[in-house]
């Protein structure tokens, strides 16, 4: 991590940015959207719709607010954006202060239906046609032959050993907890710097390198990278930079052999069930079209409806499959990932990271992704695929 020193030299140069960077991280801090979106009750939810013969819609209760959305929106508003008198600073964190304060918005109408849905929107977007058409595609394929790397004989506890025999090539520490309500089998922390594995989870074989790729390998390594920045920004994440850093994460289950067609079609249907909230489908009716008419089994169709009307309609989950093909597309042109594994960041702030990187305001990476490195997949069908994503 970069010492206070090191920080406090910069700081004497840039101070009214400083402040601002300070300030927003205080605010943030209350804000993962994440520890509020995902339902308190969701496997009895699960068990009445089963037992209602998929007709009646659950009813989700969500976290209780920690904070006061309206005093919170008056602070982000409040930051004396004039005092930075360079002009492409000001510029970013104006859309920093936007961004956050549109995610307040977001977190305040969550469990309150279409007026969540319309906050989402403006964070996340909605699928394209483009996107529509390639998860389509996608679901024609049929997925691998069963194999014993695919059964699910693995324990929680299995799983927390095996996350820990993995971190250990990384030169951070891994912190690795388990959680009752996440919508993933495991996911980072990023307040925390916590690897959260679910209660009663089972795991196969190539789930458990799937994840630990995803989940230490992009999304802790970009936490421990931004730690090290000077500016806590690329902790707290810039603006819409899930598809990015979701992109890269897909990527390294890719370069790291673990994706499968199967994993595949479950972000094709993630795309799916977003778009079905467009069209106003109830839950109901988004599982009936993931179960009944793509033939997927009720619970991964239920996971999959869930992730989608979380809150009152998460549009969050579309942006996996279009963020691994404009990363597989990056790879493809031999672009460099390292800008990207900065911190919490997204494409479209290249060259802004570059910038500040000249400034002295943020420095290259130390963690990398192993996976990285040699390009261990070997499925020609998922090569087909992604060189075919429109």
């Amino acid at each position: 991590m970069i010492t206070e020193d090191q920080r406090l030299s910069i700081k004497l140069e840039y101070p009214n940015l400083f402040e601002v960077d300070d300030n927003l991280d205080r605010l943030i801090k209350n804000i993962e959207l994440l520890s509020y979106v995902n339902p308190l009750n969701g496997e009895k939810e699960k068990h009445k719709f089963f037992a209602s013969k998929f007709v009646e819609n659950p009813k989700f209760k969500y976290p209780k607010l920690k904070f006061d959305p309206y005093k919170l929106h008056r602070l982000f508003y409040s930051q004396r954006l004039e005092r930075i008198k360079d002009a492409e600073l000001k510029d970013l964190y104006t859309d920093i202060i936007y961004y956050y304060a549109n995610m307040v918005q977001c977190i305040k109408t969550i469990g309150k239906g279409k007026e969540f849905y319309y906050n989402s929107l403006n964070i996340y977007g909605t699928p394209t046609e483009k996107d529509v058409q390639n998860a389509k595609f996608i679901l024609h394929f049929d997925d691998e032959p069963a194999s014993v790397d695919m059964e699910t004989v693995f324990s929680t506890d299995d799983a927390r050993a095996y996350f820990e025999d993995f971190a250990a090539s990384y030169e951070f520490p891994v912190n690795i907890k388990f959680a009752t309500h996440i919508a993933a089998d495991a996911m980072v922390s990023n307040a925390t710097k916590t690897l959260l594995i679910k209660r009663n989870a089972r795991f196969s074989q190539n789930q458990l390198l799937t994840l630990a790729n995803h989940e230490i390998g992009v999304h802790l390594v970009t936490t421990f990278n931004a730690s090290l920045q000077p500016l806590k920004i690329f902790s707290n994440g810039f603006p819409k930079n899930v598809e990015t850093q979701e992109g890269l994460a897909v990527f390294s289950e890719y370069m790291s052999g673990a994706l499968t067609i199967k994993r595949l079609k479950e972000l094709a249907y993630r795309v799916i069930a977003a778009d079905s909230l467009i069209k106003g489908y109830s839950f109901a009716d988004t599982f009936d079209l993931i179960h009944n008419q793509y033939k997927l089994n009720r619970n991964d169709a239920f996971s999959i409806t869930l992730r989608a009307h979380r809150g009152g309609g998460f549009t969050k989950d579309r942006l996996y499959l279009s963020g691994l093909k404009k990363i597989y597309k990056r790879y493809r042109n031999g672009e460099s990932m390292d800008v990207l594994l900065t911190g919490k960041v997204a494409m479209n702030n290249a060259d802004q990271i570059k910038y500040l990187q000249n400034l002295g305001l943020a420095k290259p990476i130390s963690h990398n992704n192993l996976a990285y490195s040699t390009n261990r997949s070997s499925n020609p069908t998922l090569e087909f695929i992604l060189n075919n994503l429109k």
